[in-house]
């Protein structure tokens, strides 16, 4: 190790230590233990440029380990990224750039946000299944215009996570040779020592999960290169680097101390960790040679990106068809004819299961977006997620059909990780009641805004004989109190043509789509409003005191107005398969010369999203008689029913039965509507 070397480490390593100080608050320890093999592998490998943080074809460097947020950001203020020295010391304060986690900010460099322990390990999975799928969509002899490395740090938490497993386990069988993870394997946890229940050989699992494994010393320069060399070598296993490192490292009295993983070192260790390692009493100190050095990078980053366009622009001079497809999949666009090739059901076509409804739209579209690639949990036949005129994605081949195994959560956290390529648009199927296994990867993508699709099928007791443990109660509810999530339950297979439409142009976060396992009635739009009216969220689908009762337009506004002629009495409000129970009351209550307002409301949040006028539209605040009705749980349509209210749902677990036993024993018919809207009719 040079002098040099010796000062660019330990700079990392003190301002890390000192803005948690000044904080009073953060993780040190890891940052001084991992400062030696982050400082080779940013210096030496990762190719990217601090001025243009979004170059298509830089290298990503995912902080797994994401407590250590300091030590992302000292790298990066060091090698001219737009962090100062006055964010490092404003770290994890109110409105600061430097956060006490990674959050996801491209603009900025931070490729995700990390925290949750192994997450990030599996999301950069997903940016290695992207990254093989555009080499293979776009990559031509002596052309590599999609050509990065996925890098990491990753910790012995991230490793004891069933989701790193997980997703370990399919990049070794995918042959995922762009990643190459480093792990700081410190042998110190919040508890104490490692060995309190952790003490498994991790380099023979990942050896037997078709991994290249390296050993080195965490603070031998030397060997930290040559291994990551040896991992760029490696074209068809990804790679883990086990480095033995020392948690707080420099530290006289706390080094491989559990209680220096989550807290300031104190006054008098900071005085003497840097007396210890030849440090000045300084705080917040940058020698300017360690700057001169680490700002190299800037340059070194202009022109890797600079010879990268210069074979872009060759690649387009030689490659045309190729490269309009680049063009216009790298900056974010469909094609232009992709909504010609969606479907349209009849009435007369008879019932369709919105899961098939689904189906069809997907394979109408995949031909006019070679950028949608997706999968499932293992339940492809089931979630209808095959992409039926295309491949698989096999390790030789990277197709647009991913068969992630029964794998949830790496599924959900590998999806948004080809999501932030921003030229991939996946999807993931499971079944809805088990969202709850793929939650974590949901929220966070929900927090990243990412822009993938959820396909979750067999939305409801319908599901049947499989039993309580199979039928979703809970689940609507809680992802629907997701921020920035798009759920999203249409009633009929054009609702679900309008879902899908909306779901590939949005660029504002993840969308649910919850979807039936049982036929439902396509609905006559002559006699009730457009599906169009899903993009609202909620719509009147009818209204037997309006004078028209006839509803139409993609704003889904009545042809007279929504509040033209008899105030209603009631609404009927409804989602998925629970529309067609809501429709069948509302015909024999109009019938009967009641003024019923029938309201499809697939979507909460796209309707919260609406003025305050349209909301008033759809349900007047004078109209208290209000009926919900959802095979799910009640607990979140109270805001929508009011008190007064009545919800027709379901607050229990299931049983196994038929799926038509089940939604009459639980009152999902359209007698029972009827019996709760005539007893609140006669009030």
């Amino acid at each position: 190790m040079t002098k040099l070397d010796d000062l660019c480490i330990n700079t990392v390593r003190m301002l890390s230590v000192d803005a948690v100080q000044k904080a009073k608050s953060g993780h040190p320890g890891m940052p001084m233990g991992d400062a030696d093999m982050a400082y080779v592998l940013w210096t030496k490998f990762l190719r990217h440029n601090p001025e243009n943080p979004k170059w298509q074809n830089r290298d990503r460097f995912v902080l797994s380990a994401g407590h250590g947020s300091i030590l992302l950001y000292s790298l990066m203020h060091l090698t001219g990224y737009n962090i100062s020295l006055d964010d490092i010391k404003n770290f994890r304060q109110f409105g600061s750039k430097t956060p006490g986690h990674p959050e996801y900010d491209p603009d900025m460099g931070i490729e995700l946000s990390t925290g949750p322990l192994g997450y990030g390990f599996a999301v950069g999975v997903g940016m290695a299944i992207a990254e093989k799928y555009l080499a293979d969509m776009f990559n031509r002899p002596g052309f590599k215009i999609v050509d990065h490395n996925i890098y990491g740090i990753v910790s012995d938490g991230d490793i004891m996570e069933g989701v790193s497993n997980e997703a370990a386990s399919l990049a070794g069988h995918l042959q995922l040779g762009k990643i190459i993870y480093l792990y700081s394997f410190n042998l110190t946890t919040i508890d104490g020592s490692t060995d309190l229940t952790f003490t498994e050989d991790v380099g023979k699992r990942f050896k037997a999960l078709k991994w290249h494994v390296e050993y080195v010393d965490g603070y031998d320069l030397p060997a930290i290169e040559a291994a990551i060399a040896l991992g760029k070598e490696e074209t068809t296993r990804p790679t883990l680097i086990i480095a033995h490192t020392h948690l707080g490292y420099g530290s006289p009295n706390k080094q491989d101390v559990s209680d220096i993983h989550g807290a300031p070192l104190g006054e008098e260790e900071l005085r003497l960790t840097k007396e210890n390692l030849g440090w000045p009493q300084k705080s917040f100190y940058v020698p300017q040679d360690v700057l001169d050095f680490y700002r190299k990078a800037i340059d070194k980053g202009h022109e890797e990106e600079s010879m990268w366009t210069n074979l872009l622009n060759e690649y387009k001079h030689k490659f045309p068809k190729e490269a309009e497809k680049w063009d216009y999949i790298s900056k974010g666009n469909l094609s232009d004819d992709w909504k010609e090739k969606l479907p349209h059901f009849e009435v007369e076509s008879g019932s369709v299961a919105t899961r098939s409804a689904s189906s069809n739209v997907l394979n109408a579209v995949a031909s006019v977006i070679p950028h949608l690639v997706g999968g499932s949990a293992d339940l492809s036949p089931s979630n209808l997620t095959y992409l039926k005129k295309f491949s698989r994605f096999t390790p030789n081949k990277p197709g647009r059909n991913i068969h992630f195994g029964v794998r949830e959560f790496a599924m959900g956290a590998a999806i948004t990780g080809m999501a932030l390529s921003k030229m991939v648009i996946p999807y993931a199927g499971t079944y809805l009641v088990f969202a709850s296994y793929m939650m974590p990867a949901i929220r966070m993508s929900a927090l990243m805004k990412a822009n993938v699709i959820y396909i979750l099928t067999h939305d409801s007791i319908g599901v049947g004989e499989d039993g309580p443990s199979h039928h979703p109660i809970e689940q609507l509810t809680a992802l629907r109190a997701i921020p920035n999530l798009s759920v999203i339950r249409p009633a009929d297979a054009n609702e679900t043509v309008a879902a899908l439409e909306f779901a590939l142009e949005q660029r504002g976060g993840p969308v649910a789509l919850v979807l039936s396992r049982q036929s439902l009635p396509v609905i006559d739009r002559i006699i009730y409003a457009s599906h169009f009216g899903l993009k609202q969220g909620a719509y009147v689908m009818a209204d037997s005191g309006a004078n028209s009762r006839a509803y139409s337009g993609t704003d889904s506004t009545p042809d007279s107005g929504p509040n033209s002629g008899k105030t209603p009495e009631m609404l009927i409000i409804a989602t998925g398969s629970e529309v067609h129970l809501a429709v069948g009351a509302y015909e024999t209550l109009a019938a009967e010369g009641h003024a019923v307002r029938l309201i499809s409301m697939p979507s909460f949040d796209l309707f919260e999203k609406q003025t305050d006028e349209y909301k008033e539209s759809v349900m007047p605040a004078c109209v208290e008689k209000r009926i919900a009705i959802e095979a799910g749980a009640t607990l979140c349509w109270y805001k929508y029913v009011g008190l007064k209210g009545k919800v027709i749902g379901i607050d229990r677990f299931g049983l196994s039965a038929p799926s038509g036993v089940l939604f009459e024993h639980f009152g999902f018919t359209v007698d029972n509507v009827l019996k709760t809207a005539r007893e609140m009719l006669k009030g």
